[in-house]
């Protein structure tokens, strides 16, 4: 398959060019604001053909899918902070709604159509009917937050788009994800490197935290990537998805498995954003429908995605620490 990656370069496009390298028999490309690998996805150099687009620039996104020629493009880039999105609303809109309607006109003046995977977010669904928290996908749509706005506008284009002018775009509404490598912007690798300059005597023990009360369904990046491809292939163009564990976790509970993981004693303070001025109830993935169709389960134990997000920034600090 020859396969086109938007926001290749992030946490989830770097996961997901990992597994196709290993995969192998593709030819990858992938899409960013820089077509360089951060130090993180150093090993990756060479997998994937990147360019340095930015998806508002319709001309050159048209250029490199007719070059290219994808049988699948996962589009993956986007603005991915429901935090920040109450800071940021007009540059949320513009990098999740606007630039995916300038990928999806590209692609249609292009005369290509290849198979389209659009990453939607669990939070699209805002608070849940349902008193254990679970929604499928006829779930009505209340999103609370710039960011869940966003990404159900550019849902409902994915949407539009396969009725006129009739790409094959299949969506998946992603609830939270994480393992190594992802940002410290998000809570759990947050709580990780913290922890790790604990570890390291570069931080004083204690650990600062946002509100602890919410639930979240967290499930394995590299188990959502594993989802990603069997949709793109299985998965019906104009239907979407639910991916996520099926289980809400409540964050005060992911911090103290973190904490004994790590060994440490800590003193944990709270401070929560106060320019978050909404948020979603506990909501949880009911997956079924994916599983029905792909055979798809997550496979990797939550403690060990902890464990192996814990170990990574143990590693990042110590280097960072080191002496050259």
């Amino acid at each position: 398959m020859r396969i086109l990656i938007t926001g290749g370069t992030g946490f989830v496009g770097g996961h997901l060019t990992e597994l196709l390298a290993r995969e192998g028999g593709h030819a990858l490309a992938g899409l960013s604001r820089t077509a360089a690998w951060s130090p993180e996805w150093a090993h990756l150099a060479g997998a994937a053909e990147l360019h340095a687009i930015d998806l508002h620039d319709g001309p050159a996104v048209e250029r490199v899918v007719r070059d290219f020629r994808p049988d699948w493009v996962f589009h993956l880039a986007g603005y991915a902070n429901a935090g920040k999105s109450f800071r940021e609303p007009d540059r949320c809109w513009h990098d999740n709604l606007t630039a995916t309607r300038s990928l999806y006109d590209a692609v249609a003046r292009s005369g290509l159509t290849p198979r389209t995977l659009f990453v939607s977010t669990g939070l699209v669904y805002g608070d849940p009917d349902s008193a254990d928290g679970a929604v499928g996908e006829d779930a009505p749509l209340r999103p609370a937050s710039p960011y869940a706005a966003s990404k159900a506008a550019a849902d409902l284009l994915s949407y539009q788009v396969t009725r006129s002018p009739g790409l094959p775009v299949v969506r998946v509404r992603l609830f939270n994800q994480t393992g190594p490598r992802q940002s410290p912007d998000y809570a759990v690798p947050n709580f990780a490197k913290q922890l790790a300059e604990i570890a390291a005597g570069v931080r004083e023990p204690t650990l600062q935290t946002g509100d602890l009360s919410s639930s979240r369904d967290l499930s394995d990046v590299r188990d959502v990537v594993a989802a990603f491809r069997l949709v793109i292939e299985r998965g019906t163009p104009g239907a979407v998805y639910n991916a996520g564990s099926g289980v809400a976790r409540r964050m005060q509970d992911v911090l103290d498995t973190l904490v004994k993981l790590s060994g440490l004693a800590v003193t944990v303070t709270r401070k929560p954003d106060a320019g978050r001025t909404a948020d979603t109830a506990v909501t949880r993935a009911d997956a079924g429908k994916l599983r029905r169709a792909t055979g798809w389960a997550p496979r990797i134990p939550f403690e060990q995605t902890l464990r192996d997000t814990l170990d990574y920034w143990l590693a990042e600090t110590t280097s960072r620490s080191s002496p050259a």
